[in-house]
C-alpha cells in the first residue's frame, strides 16, 4: 500500500501565496501619503505653534553649525549661558536673543570645554543644567 506525500501540493503554496499578498497590500496602502490631498506635506506641517513666551527661546541651531547633533545640543546650551549671563549683567528683563549669534558660542568654546576630545568637547548635560539655573536667576530677578 502507498502512502500519500505530506509535503504540500504546488496549489497549496500558491494559494497561501496569494492569500498573503491579498493581506499585506491593504496594509501596505495605510501607510502611503494622502493621496486625496494630491501633496506631500512636509513634517514641519505638523509642528506645534510656539508660545508668546517661547519667542525669546534659544531656537534649534542649524545643521551647517557642527557635525553632530550633541556638538549643536551643546552650542546651543553654551548660548542659552550666554544670553542669561549678560541679561544677570545687565540687569535686562526683555530678550537678548537678537544680540548674540552662533559664532560667539562657537568662540566662547574654550570657557565651557571639558575634554580634547573634538567629538565629545563639553558635557551637554551639564551645559543645560547651567543654562537652567542662570534662566532660573533671571526669571527670579524680573519677577520681583
Amino acid at each position: 500500500m502507498r502512502r500519500p506525500k505530506l509535503t504540500p501540493s504546488r496549489f497549496t503554496l500558491m494559494e497561501a501565496g496569494l492569500l498573503s499578498l491579498s493581506l499585506a497590500l491593504p496594509l501596505g496602502l495605510l501607510v502611503l501619503p494622502d493621496a486625496a490631498s494630491g501633496q506631500d506635506r512636509p513634517f514641519s506641517s505638523m509642528a506645534i505653534a510656539r508660545d508668546g513666551a517661547d519667542e525669546c527661546r534659544v531656537p534649534k541651531p542649524p545643521a551647517d553649525l557642527a557635525e553632530t547633533a550633541y556638538l549643536r545640543n551643546g552650542y546651543r546650551a553654551i548660548l542659552r549661558i550666554l544670553i542669561a549671563e549678560e541679561a544677570l549683567a545687565s540687569e535686562s528683563c526683555t530678550c537678548l536673543l537678537d544680540q548674540f549669534t552662533w559664532d560667539q558660542a562657537l568662540t566662547a568654546l574654550p570657557r565651557f570645554q571639558t575634554s580634547d576630545n573634538p567629538r565629545l568637547p563639553f558635557n551637554v548635560l551639564e551645559l543645560h543644567a547651567k543654562a537652567d539655573a542662570i534662566e532660573a536667576q533671571v526669571a527670579e530677578v524680573c519677577a520681583e
